[in-house]
């Protein structure tokens, strides 16, 4: 087995750094290849990492043999064309939030996965946070009881220039979203994960304050598919930013956690003590403020997935539950109506 585990980026914008710190981190890996349509952007990105490969067409850097892995850092619209030819030759994929934009693309991304049988790991690092897994383990061992409400509120600032950085923000070809599909979907993968599928939603969304096609605020009233109720309140407009937050109720307890930590631990009959977690750095206004610590985890486990041959911890069918939900708000927003997702 080889020592090193050889990753190349596609798409060197904000995100991608986080990709290659995590990469160059990690002993069992090594990043050997970039590539981006700005080849500036390649260019400065690989100087910071030491890197000598760079290029402006991805699928010329794919013909390597000595690639293993695929970053796929692009704007979200144009996942699904990467991560399908990166499986077609053969490489293994992380691929960043969300999975996809329309619900057509990512199914033609997993059957690409599957046929090709390479691995595709998704970030979602709320998930390895130590709030969410503490969070988690404590409604699969029963202690909320029969779950009620499960609510995510996800109140984020982004400044009119943030929009104008990049002519991809804001639009619904290539961001497929906003409020919601960029920054919230974390919030809305993590929700799902602690409270279960969601069967059907009502929404509002619209650009309230931003000069932008997509939404900047939006609420959803979810009913989840265990019966249980919940809310999601998303924006980019709201100054200043709140720390994100989660709320677990149920016949027998409640959780309630943020950025900042474990809010509220509290159960029937019980006087367990509160867990002491490790906060988040708050990434609620400034979208590099955030530490590469999930990035890194997922990159470990993704290695340990190849080398042994079992799935990542967050596999495509689950990363795309998010994206299902969101399209859900956006259809129920756009014709006044409850939408029940398949």
């Amino acid at each position: 087995m080889q020592e090193f585990m050889r990753f190349a980026i596609v798409g060197a914008g904000v995100i991608s750094d986080f990709h290659a710190k995590a990469i160059t981190q990690h002993p069992q890996a090594e990043l050997v290849a970039i590539s981006d349509i700005v080849l500036e952007k390649a260019n400065k990105l690989a100087d910071a990492y030491n890197v000598a490969s760079v290029y402006s067409d991805y699928e010329q850097m794919l013909k390597r043999e000595d690639i293993d892995v695929v970053c796929v850092c692009t704007p979200s619209g144009l996942h699904g064309e990467v991560v399908i030819a990166a499986a077609q030759a053969g490489k293994h994929i992380l691929c960043e939030k969300p999975l996809e934009i329309k619900a057509g693309a990512m199914t033609e991304m997993l059957a690409a996965v599957n046929k090709h049988g390479v691995k595709m790991g998704c970030v979602f690092q709320r998930r390895v946070m130590e709030a969410s897994l503490v969070a988690r383990r404590a409604v699969q061992e029963g202690k909320l009881g029969k779950l009620v409400l499960g609510d995510a509120y996800l109140k984020y600032y982004r400044s009119p220039e943030y929009y104008r950085s990049a002519g991809w923000r804001g639009t619904w070809q290539f961001d497929g979203g906003g409020a919601l599909m960029n920054q919230g979907v974390h919030g809305i993968d993590l929700i799902q994960w602690l409270m279960g599928d969601v069967q059907s939603v009502f929404a509002y969304s619209a650009p309230l304050l931003r000069d932008i096609e997509v939404e900047d605020t939006a609420v959803a009233v979810l009913k989840y598919k265990n019966g249980a109720f919940g809310v999601i309140q998303g924006t980019t407009s709201v100054y200043p930013a709140q720390e994100t937050r989660f709320e677990l109720h149920g016949e027998k307890g409640t959780i309630i956690f943020a950025d900042s930590g474990i809010k509220k631990w509290s159960f029937l009959n019980s006087d367990e003590e509160m867990p002491i977690v490790q906060p988040r750095i708050d990434s609620s206004s400034n979208p590099t403020d955030i530490s590469s610590d999930g990035h890194y985890i997922l990159v470990d486990d993704l290695i340990e997935a190849i080398r042994n041959d079992r799935p990542p911890l967050i596999s495509g069918e689950e990363a795309r539950k998010s994206v299902d939900l969101i399209l859900a708000i956006y259809e129920s927003a756009q014709t006044g109506k409850e939408v029940v997702l398949l």
